[in-house]
């Protein structure tokens, strides 16, 4: 061994704040819901929604990443297809940007938005 070469135990170890995998997690969620994964259309899943911010909850334990993110949706859509495409994309981002594994990614749907209703939050679409 070189001089320059240190021991792997005695190099310390690098720890990523589970708010910095929540913010990665929201992003590839917003990436999603945009339509902006490699391999899927480039158009929205969805009707766009006028505030779009998933907020993100995360769990990090060793090299493992547990996600619940509360997300608001168009409506109509294909719910489900939105959901997808959110899930896939945040295990698949969190893993290449800061190496984890995400075994769950639980969705709550806060909101849906109609483009029917034009800007009235109190209104019911039939």
């Amino acid at each position: 061994m070189t001089q320059a070469q240190v021991p792997a135990g005695e190099r310390g170890a690098t720890r990523i704040a589970d708010r910095v995998v929540a913010k990665v997690a929201a992003q590839a969620a917003r990436e999603a819901l945009r339509g902006a994964g490699e391999g899927e259309a480039q158009q929205a899943v969805g009707p766009p929604v006028r505030r779009s911010v998933p907020r993100a909850a995360v769990t990090v334990r060793e090299r493992t990443a547990r996600v619940r993110l509360g997300l608001e949706l168009g409506y109509p859509s294909d719910i489900g297809a939105q959901c997808g495409a959110v899930r896939r994309r945040v295990i698949a981002r969190v893993g290449e940007l800061v190496g984890m594994d995400v075994p769950d990614v639980a969705l709550d749907i806060e909101r849906l938005h109609s483009a029917q209703l034009k800007g009235d939050s109190s209104g019911r679409v039939t």
